[in-house]
C-alpha cells in the first residue's frame, strides 16, 4: 500500500466534483492522450484514485499558484495527470504510471519535460521532495491535500481507499494503512509549500490522528 476535518478552516475543497470538460490540460493537439488518461481514471474499479481525485489535485495546484507558489506549470500539470494513470493496488503503480508518461509524451513535448514529468510521478510514491524541489513540493502538497479535507469528505476518502484494497482482509489493510499514515506524519511537516503548511497542515494532522486512533497500534 503506497502513500497516498476542518478545524474552523476553509480548505476550498468542498465543491470539487469534477467537470471533466474543464480540467486544465497543458498540451495542445494531444487531446487523444488526455482522453485516454481520463478513461483510465474513470475505471469503475477505482475508489479514491479516480476522476474526482484528479480534479482535486489539479484544483489544488491552481490554488497553490494563486497563493504565490512557484512551479513549472506544464510538467507539474502533466505529472498530476499521470501520477495515478495506473492504479490497481499494487506497489509499482507509480513506476508504471511514470513509464506510461515516458512512452506517451515524446511525440508531444520536449525530452526535458518528459523526464521531469516521469521524475515527479515517481516522487508521489513517497511524497518526500527536497525543499529546493519547487515542482516536487507543489505536486506532493496537491496530492496530499485530501488529508486536510473537511471531516465528511475525509471519511469518504478513507472509505474509497478501502474499496480499492477490497482484496485484503481488514487486519492486513489496517496494518498497511497505519504504516503509511505513520510514515507520512513522522516528518516534521506533511506539506512543503508555505501555503500548504498554513492551510492544510493542522487539519490534516487532526484527520490522520483521528483515523490512526481507530487503527491497530
Amino acid at each position: 500500500m503506497t502513500a497516498a476535518g476542518a478545524v474552523g478552516l476553509n480548505t476550498g475543497m468542498e465543491d470539487d466534483h469534477p467537470d471533466l470538460t474543464d480540467l486544465p490540460w497543458p498540451l495542445s493537439g494531444a487531446e487523444a492522450l488526455r482522453d485516454e488518461l481520463l478513461a483510465a481514471y474513470a475505471d469503475p474499479s477505482r475508489g479514491h484514485h479516480g476522476t474526482r481525485h484528479l480534479a482535486e489535485v489539479l484544483a489544488r495546484l491552481d490554488e497553490l499558484a494563486a497563493a504565490g507558489t512557484s512551479y513549472d506549470r506544464t510538467p507539474v500539470l502533466l505529472a498530476a495527470w499521470f501520477h495515478d494513470a495506473v492504479y490497481d493496488g499494487e506497489r509499482d503503480a507509480e513506476e508504471r504510471s511514470a513509464t506510461w508518461a515516458e512512452d506517451a509524451l515524446p511525440t508531444h513535448t520536449d525530452p526535458a519535460t518528459v523526464a521531469e514529468v516521469a521524475r515527479l510521478v515517481r516522487l508521489t510514491e513517497r511524497h518526500r521532495p527536497e525543499p529546493a524541489d519547487a515542482n516536487g513540493c507543489a505536486l506532493s502538497d496537491a496530492d496530499l491535500s485530501i488529508l486536510a479535507a473537511p471531516r465528511e469528505r475525509y471519511d469518504e476518502y478513507v472509505a474509497a481507499v478501502r474499496s480499492e484494497y477490497a482484496h485484503l482482509t481488514d487486519d492486513v489493510f489496517a496494518a498497511g494503512r497505519a504504516e503509511v499514515l505513520r510514515a507520512l506524519t513522522a516528518a516534521p511537516e506533511l506539506f512543503r509549500t508555505a501555503h500548504g503548511r498554513t492551510r492544510w497542515e493542522e487539519p490534516a494532522r487532526v484527520n490522520v490522528a483521528r483515523e490512526l486512533a481507530g487503527l491497530p497500534a
